[in-house]
């Protein structure tokens, strides 16, 4: 009989079972894999919050021209209304551009002490609540007074949202632009377009076709809170904001040629929107066929005006988008001077190309400075003084029409005045920062 000695090494020996201890240990991630699976997390968690910023982008772009727009189509019954005078009505064409620049100067002192997501946000509401409430208005001065509140909102909206692509989306400035510059002008199109057929179909009250226009403000504010509480991440900082150093900008000659340039573009976009309609009528065009063309003026800007800023922005210099668009704008006028029913369909083409200057502007802007902070004070100065230089275009437009009348000489003014878009928009568009042109000032607390 073998003895226990012999059989042993005949026996396979048991393996000794994990304790608790060794199963916790084999079952626990290793700190490398904890790290990838946080860093897959917080990359899910990026790309869902960087959609979620998009569509507030595009909504909040969406909501910042049928403020003027929607007003346009109804000016008649709300003057009648109102018993508004024709002077105040003249005075609404230059209102927008007035508030565009002083509440556009004000956009960076409020992010830098509440952050540019929050004044976004707080701009949409305020969009959101001029126009609700200013249908409910029941005289000249507190329509005027809430239609500012509105365009207020606007004003630090158009400052900031570049502000904040540049700051979220440093890697995708003109994608970012292009679906920004492609929304407002989806904006701008679908107020003309539908605003008086909507109002007829709600009742005929002007009241109600203003005001429908807050239920989407209501929408973008909706999603602007939303990003904010997901984000939390609103506060300001030294790099969004400028903070740890004002710029000099009044010094950067690329500021002073960005903000000319975007002052006379606004003047031809700003003359066209109000007046391209009664060209047309005049030349013979009936005002059915007449709004078409409008609509369609502003309708090519939606898909040029996202495609454009990535084009722009792929490029060192921009210098031949200042060009080319010029030429559209100088064969839009010649065209309609010479032969305005004619060409007609063609000359709307060529100007709302000419109009997508604006996109443009937009784009150099987010180039034209390192950081979100630059880009704040840039995107202030150019659109502050751009707006306020723009002011007196439509009226002169309307002036020399009414002097002469015909359109000879207003359209010839608008030609001239691409000559001085096109010299400076070279400048502008030049491959530079503001920071390397001029020093930062420190701020105090």
């Amino acid at each position: 009989m073998p003895s226990a000695a012999d059989a042993s090494p005949a026996t396979p020996r048991a393996e000794h079972p994990p304790t608790v201890e060794r199963l916790s240990t084999l079952e626990r991630p290793s700190a490398a894999q904890r790290s990838a699976a946080g860093t897959r997390s917080a990359d899910t968690r990026s790309r869902r919050l960087g959609w979620l910023l998009a569509v507030a982008v595009a909504l909040a772009a969406v909501n910042l021209r049928p403020v003027v727009t929607s007003l346009g189509p109804l000016l008649h019954p709300v003057r009648a209304d109102l018993h508004m005078s024709a002077t105040v009505a003249g005075l609404l064409t230059a209102v927008p551009s007035f508030c565009f620049a002083v509440f556009g100067f004000a956009a960076p002192v409020l992010a830098r002490r509440f952050g540019p997501t929050l004044v976004v946000t707080a701009g949409t509401g305020a969009i959101t609540a001029g126009v609700a409430a200013r249908s409910f208005s029941g005289g000249t001065a507190v329509f005027l007074l809430l239609t500012a509140v509105a365009l207020a909102g606007v004003a630090v909206a158009n400052v900031l949202i570049p502000v904040v692509i540049k700051r979220y989306f440093p890697d995708r400035v003109g994608p970012m632009i292009g679906l920004y510059s492609m929304m407002l002008s989806a904006g701008t199109a679908l107020a003309a377009a539908v605003t008086v057929p909507m109002t007829s179909a709600l009742g005929g009250s002007w009241r109600l076709g203003l005001g429908v226009w807050a239920a989407l403000g209501g929408l973008a504010l909706l999603v602007w809170l939303i990003t904010l509480a997901a984000r939390r991440d609103g506060r300001p900082t030294a790099a969004a904001t400028g903070a740890e150093g004002r710029l000099a900008i009044t010094r950067s000659r690329t500021a002073w040629a960005l903000a000319v340039f975007f002052g006379c573009q606004a003047t031809g976009a700003y003359a066209v929107m109000g007046w391209i309609s009664q060209i047309y009528q005049d030349a013979g065009v009936s005002a059915g066929t007449s709004g078409v063309l409008l609509a369609l003026t502003m309708a090519i800007g939606v898909p040029i005006s996202f495609i454009l800023p990535s084009w722009a922005a792929r490029r060192g210099d921009q210098r031949i988008f200042v060009v080319a668009l010029a030429a559209c704008g100088v064969a839009a006028y010649l065209g309609l001077i010479f032969a305005p029913a004619g060409g007609q369909w063609l000359w709307a083409v060529l100007l709302g190309l000419s109009n997508c200057a604006f996109p443009l502007t937009l784009t150099m802007i987010g180039l034209r400075a390192r950081t979100s902070g630059g880009v704040a004070q840039l995107s202030a100065f150019a659109q502050g003084v751009g707006y306020l230089i723009s002011i007196p275009g439509p009226i002169l437009v309307g002036t020399l029409y009414q002097r002469t009348g015909g359109w000879d000489l207003p359209l010839a003014f608008l030609t001239v005045l691409l000559v001085p878009q096109v010299l400076i928009g070279l400048r502008a568009a030049r491959a530079r920062h503001i920071e390397d042109e001029v020093a930062a000032t420190p701020v105090s607390a």
